[in-house]
Order: structure tokens, then C-alpha cells, then sequence
């Protein structure tokens, strides 16, 4: 959630930064919520000093032995008008508060103009595109000619945008999803968390998700929600929370499967596992200083990038230009995995450094020894990786004319030595 008060120091400019995020802003319909609400703030405070002074002349009357009824009818009536004053006041800032809901974090400087994925800029690449001397499969033909991937059977139980692994594939994911924590925990130093997957409405409000993407949301019939990634629960764990600064940054990481109804994605890559509604992800969270969450967001980024290279897949790097950032992000970094069936990039991981979006709904807080109330943190999150889509790109990368699959190396030891799944 944005800072009222950036609307309310320059509210042009913000209004500009917000239309950069493709956010249209009544400025009149908010200068004149904000005249409101600056004239009932003041109303009250002078309705208050009204009955302050009249209630100490009460006791002065009545030490004198004058009719005291007409001030108590005074102070009663002055009463009545700061009930009605704080009404409107509360209203007034409820509404503030849900205006502000719907509007986006504001990009960060160094993040690129634009509209659209076509106006995102590439940072890097890694690794040569894969070639074959033979045609390569994509991971659908790849699953259906090893009965690995099972669609069909999928949608009898539920519908479409829903798969059945089994037999090698499902222990490739496994492995995937297993050797993903390992190397967050042990090198990355994240500490691994197993979160619930219904969570209520305050922490999907306090992550980003709601109001705005409540379409895209599962809800169940007692108003839980279905986690769209680890990332809400994860983050919601210090929501009210003040943290001592000492304990900063705090670094956590978890496997969980993620359900998302993919609203506006209709016709969409219907074919395969590129975009399902039930899929798993190895997600990567961060409390930090906000002095640090430019440098942490380059280092979350970096150890999504790690699980790829262990892999030996080709990847690029992008940055997100304004247009096409997620809602809560000030900057995002895309990375894309090389998948030879699609002969294209297409994206496996994003981190996000949210600065202090996410903290304010949150109302997640550090404590400084130096300064005299405490401060907002700063939020990151990242995918590290989505395994599904990480399981095609091994599927596609490692596929042999035959179709059968290389194990790759760092995956190996989760198979007890053996280099190829047939």
C-alpha cells in the first residue's frame, strides 16, 4: 500500500508515476476527499479544546453557585457535533484507505519505461541455447510417448489446466523441488518453512493479492484462501510485528504447491503444464533494511540464476519495464529458461523487491536503537524456481533422440547414480 503522504506532498507527480504503472488517478476526486478530511481533522481538534475549556468553566460556575445546566447543555451539545465530527473523519480515511489499496507500488528510478513485455530490457544471458542433431520434443510429446504426463486423466478428476505425473517424472519434480531447498539452505542461507495453504482474507490483503486479484484467487466455502504462492503466508508471518533491527535481514525459503484460477489467461497456453491452476513453486522471501533491499533483490536474483546454472541450462535475465511489473513490486527481474521444444525463452523465476508495499498493509515494523519510533522494512520475493516449468526445461534440454531424459549431474544423487530415465 502506498504512503498517503506521497500523494499528499505532490500529488502530480505521483499521479504521473502511478499512470507509468498503468494506474489513472482522479486527482479531483482525491484533492477533494483530502480537503475533506483535513477539515474534519482540524473540526475536531477545535471541538475538542471547545469542550475542554467550557468543562473547566463548569467547576468554576459551580464553586460560584451559578446555574451550571445551561454549560452542561453546552458541553453535551459540543459532545454530540466531535461524535459527528470522528464519524466522518473515519469514514473519510476509510475511504482513504481503500483508494489507496487498488493503487501500485511506484517503480523504482532505474526501472525502464514502458507498457508492455515488448518494452522490457534484457540484463543477461547465460549458457548457448541447446542444439540437437536431431528434432527436439517438446516436454508434452516428450511425457505422452514415455506415458509420463497424463492431461487426460488429469481433467476427468478436475478439469482442465491440471496434469498427472508419474512413474520418473514425478521423482525428476521431486527431485527438482528437493535439491532447490537443499541449495537455499545450505548455501544461500535461507531457513526452509512449511506454511499452511489455506490462509485467511488479512493475509492475502497484507501480501498484495487483495482486493485486486480476488478473481484469480480459490476461496473456499468459510472464506479461505487457496495460496497462489508461498510468498503470502511467508511474508504474513511478521505481519504486526516490530523487529529488532539486529535480527535483520531475515531470509526464508519453502516448497508448496500454488493454485491460481488464471483469470484473463483464457486461450493461453492451453497445451502442457506452462500455465496450470494447481503447480509448485520453491519460493524465496526477505525482511530487510530498507537501506539493503536494492542489494538483496540483486542477490535473490542471483540465487535463482544458481539453480540454473547447477542445472547447466540456458537462461536470460530481464528487467520488468513499468507497464508490465507485478502490482506490489518497485522492481522486478525476470529470468527466462531456453526451452528447445518451444524454440523460445519463456519465464521460470521473478524477483521483486516490494520496498515498504507489503510492510504497510502489513504494518511490519523494525526498531533502530537511534531513532525514536520504528521504521517500515522492506519486503523481497522471488522464485527459486517454479518446478514445473523447471522440470520442462530438463525435460526439453536433456531429451534424447529416443525420448528419453539425461539426468542432470547435480540431480543425480536424488536418483542413486543413474543418468538416464527411459
Amino acid at each position: 500500500m502506498l504512503d498517503p503522504q506521497i500523494l499528499r506532498n505532490d500529488i502530480k507527480k505521483t499521479a504521473k508515476a502511478l499512470a507509468n504503472r498503468g494506474y489513472q488517478l482522479d486527482i479531483d476526486a482525491w484533492n477533494t476527499l483530502e480537503k475533506d478530511r483535513k477539515h474534519y481533522q482540524v473540526l475536531q481538534e477545535q471541538l475538542q479544546n471547545q469542550r475542554t475549556v467550557k468543562s473547566k468553566s463548569i467547576g468554576q460556575a459551580k464553586a460560584k453557585g451559578e446555574d451550571i445546566q445551561p454549560l452542561l447543555d453546552e458541553v453535551k451539545g459540543i459532545g454530540e457535533q466531535l461524535d459527528e465530527a470522528k464519524k466522518k473523519f473515519e469514514t473519510i480515511q476509510k475511504e482513504v484507505a481503500k483508494l489507496t489499496l487498488y493503487m501500485p507500488n511506484l517503480a523504482m528510478q532505474d526501472v525502464p519505461l514502458g507498457q508492455d513485455e515488448d518494452d522490457n530490457v534484457e540484463v543477461r544471458k547465460w549458457g548457448t541455447p541447446t542444439t540437437f542433431d536431431f528434432t527436439p520434443k517438446d516436454h508434452v510429446d516428450l511425457g505422452q510417448k514415455n506415458s509420463w504426463l497424463n492431461a487426460e486423466n488429469a481433467a476427468k478428476l478436475s478439469g482442465s489446466r491440471f496434469t498427472v505425473l508419474s512413474s520418473s517424472i514425478a521423482k525428476l519434480q521431486r527431485a527438482l523441488a528437493q535439491f532447490m531447498l537443499d541449495t537455499h539452505t545450505d548455501k544461500n542461507g535461507y531457513t526452509e518453512y512449511y506454511v499452511p495453504l489455506l490462509v485467511n482474507e488479512a493475509t492475502m490483503t497484507g501480501s498484495g493479492q487483495l482486493p485486486k486479484f480476488a478473481d484469480d484467487a480459490f476461496i473456499t466455502t468459510d472464506e479461505k484462501y487457496l495460496i497462489p504462492t508461498a510468498e503470502v503466508p511467508l511474508t504474513n508471518l511478521f505481519a504486526d510485528t516490530i523487529i529488532a533491527k539486529t535480527d535483520l535481514p531475515i531470509k526464508m525459503t519453502a516448497h508448496t504447491p500454488c493454485f491460481r484460477k488464471e483469470a484473463g489467461s483464457y486461450g493461453k497456453d492451453t497445451r502442457g503444464m506452462i500455465r496450470q491452476h494447481q503447480f509448485e513453486k520453491v519460493e524465496m522471501v526477505q525482511i530487510v533494511h530498507p537501506e539493503q533491499s536494492a542489494t538483496a533483490l540483486e542477490e535473490m536474483t542471483a540465487c535463482a540464476e544458481g539453480i540454473l546454472k547447477a542445472l547447466e541450462i540456458p537462461f536470460r535475465t530481464i528487467i520488468l519495464c513499468t507497464g508490465d511489473m507485478g502490482f506490489g513490486a518497485a522492481k522486478t527481474y525476470d529470468i527466462e529458461v531456453w526451452l528447445p521444444g518451444e524454440n523460445q525463452y519463456r519465464e521460470i523465476s521473478s524477483c521483486s523487491n516490494c520496498t515498504d508495499f507489503q510492510a504497510r498493509r502489513m504494518k511490519t515494523r523494525y526498531r533502530d536503537e537511534n531513532e525514536k519510533k520504528p521504521q517500515l522494512v522492506h519486503t523481497l520475493n522471488g522464485s527459486g524456481l517454479a518446478v514445473g516449468r523447471c522440470l520442462i526445461a530438463v525435460m526439453e534440454n536433456y531429451q534424447n533422440e529416443d525420448g528419453s531424459i539425461r539426468i542432470p549431474k547435480v540431480l543425480q544423487p536424488y536418483f542413486a547414480g543413474l543418468e538416464v530415465l527411459k
